[in-house]
């Protein structure tokens, strides 16, 4: 039976050992190996701060990760823990838009509707907290995701990483209040 629920902090090694396999793998086609060993190993990864505000969760079936992804109510966008450079402070739900954060699903899973469980759950959540607007930061694999549930592109930009690697990303949102408890 699939399972949705809250992570806790005992669940980030699992997850870092998801986002690093999910990263990898489920970039292929859309990134060289070296863009995707690059973001995978620099920019991925649990940003902790979502585990302790209670907006992050991962899907479980019979005791197996198979996909983790969450929302956020404060200013960071993408990223681990390692890449912050500084403070996180919230958002306000009445002018900003929730984040829709670092979705990661098991490449033996994909496919199977779980990114779109997360996100739905996520949005619902959100809307919860008081947000009419959702916005995220979209790899190239998370693109054709993102624009089925309704999202459309803000701007395309690209994440420098060591190596003289760049992997493009693209800034996604949903502006009306019905989509944001979509």
């Amino acid at each position: 039976m699939i399972a949705l629920r809250t992570a806790v902090a005992t669940d980030i090694p699992a997850m870092e050992a998801l986002i690093a396999r999910s990263g990898i793998e489920l970039s292929e086609g859309f990134y060289t190996p070296a863009q995707a060993q690059a973001i995978t190993q620099h920019v991925f990864g649990v940003d902790t701060q979502l585990v302790a505000d209670q907006t992050y969760f991962v899907i479980e079936e019979a005791g197996e990760l198979l996909a983790c992804g969450g929302w956020s109510k404060r200013a960071t966008l993408f990223g681990a823990d390692r890449t912050k450079l500084g403070a996180d402070p919230l958002l306000d739900p009445a002018t900003q838009p929730a984040r829709i954060r670092a979705f990661f699903v098991h490449p033996q899973a994909a496919r199977r509707g779980l990114g779109r469980q997360l996100l739905e759950h996520c949005s619902a959540a959100a809307a919860a907290g008081g947000f009419h607007r959702l916005e995220l930061a979209a790899t190239l694999p998370g693109v054709p995701l993102y624009t089925a549930c309704g999202f459309s592109e803000i701007e395309a930009f690209e994440i420098p990483c060591p190596a003289r690697s760049k992997s493009g990303w693209c800034g996604w949102g949903k502006t009306s209040e019905v989509d944001a408890g979509a």
